[in-house]
């Protein structure tokens, strides 16, 4: 009788499919933290896992997982090679968040082009007349680089198109012709891309110690220009962003990640007028939770069925030597 552990809250119908399948018994530990999950790991045939971290020591004391899946397509915080050498695979749940993620960063851009957040905040304190600062932009003829075009970035692709905006797309994994033949123009070389942009908006994972946009890829940058990051926090140096908005070399940017996440009270970026914020919210809609919930689950019991997806499993290659039987053909 496999036992499910479910690690951060989910929505109730991921957790229906579940505890609707016969002969599993499940463990559900709400609070999103590694303290809370790790005491019920070593009993745990599977682990249904949100945003928390799964270090190699968590894994080693699992001496009966035989599948993890994760509550979302992101697995930055999962030591892989751990899995890897255990022959346990990581399953993801496919494209359910795209369409959520991507009409966040549309909402990021046009907040900040907007200045959505600073013209509420005058209104509420009486300050009709900021009207009259035309402190604000237009998307509409404006050239958008999206970095990383995945599903999230052929989605913002679309939308972009549709406000009337030049869509760019740079991707060192895909050729151009993939790229054009969605409509995009590609661009071979970032810094390129990020001297024609007016919009940047990032869709790719952290790879590696270094930014990918730290301050030589800012000085790049028009001074009009907007930088969007509904991706990983790391991905933007944070110290040179700030200095490239306070001394007025970019003109805005919209975070939905932060290197420290949640931040600190007396972290800058919070102080800052030039910067819309969000909470790593993207792709925590109802219908998306809803969605996650649903695959996540599904992907844990399909293993147990032997139909799991093997495109679902990111480390398929890696656990080739220990491949159960239990991941479709």
């Amino acid at each position: 009788m496999p036992r499910i552990l479910v690690a951060g809250k989910i929505h109730a119908d991921g957790l229906a499919v579940l505890e609707s399948a016969p002969g599993m018994v499940i463990d559900y530990v709400e609070e999103v933290s590694a303290a809370s999950y790790e005491p019920f790991l070593a009993a745990a045939d599977a682990l249904l896992i949100r945003t928390q971290p799964l270090p190699a020591a968590f894994i080693a004391g699992a001496r009966h997982l035989k599948i993890v899946s994760r509550h979302g397509v992101g697995y930055d915080s999962v030591d892989v090679a751990a899995l890897n050498g255990r022959g346990i695979p990581l399953a993801v749940v496919g494209d359910v968040n795209s369409r959520a993620v991507a009409e966040h960063a549309v909402m990021l851009m046009l907040s900040a082009a907007r200045r959505t957040v600073l013209f509420d905040r005058r209104m509420r304190q009486g300050d009709w007349n900021y009207r009259n600062s035309l402190d604000a932009d237009e998307l509409d003829g404006r050239t958008l680089l999206i970095v990383g075009f995945g599903r999230i970035g052929r989605r913002l692709a679309q939308i972009g198109a549709a406000l009337g905006m030049t869509v760019l797309a740079y991707d060192k994994y895909q050729d151009a012709a993939g790229i054009a033949a969605a409509g995009v123009v590609p661009v071979g070389d970032l810094m390129d891309g990020l001297r024609r942009a007016d919009v940047v908006s990032l869709h790719v994972p952290k790879s590696g110690a270094e930014p990918l946009i730290g301050a030589a890829e800012l000085a790049a940058m028009k001074r009009s220009a907007i930088l969007v990051n509904t991706a990983r926090g790391g991905l933007i140096d944070e110290k040179a962003l700030l200095a490239a908005l306070e001394e007025g070399r970019l003109s805005a940017a919209g975070l939905d990640v932060l290197d420290c996440e949640p931040p600190a009270g007396d972290d800058p970026m919070l102080a800052c007028e030039r910067v819309v914020l969000s909470p790593h919210n993207a792709g925590l809609t109802e219908a998306c939770a809803r969605r996650m919930a649903i695959a996540a689950a599904a992907n844990i019991l399909d293993f147990f069925k032997g139909t799991l997806d093997p495109a679902l499993v990111v480390n398929r290659a890696e656990i080739a030597a220990h491949r159960p039987a239990t991941i479709g053909a």
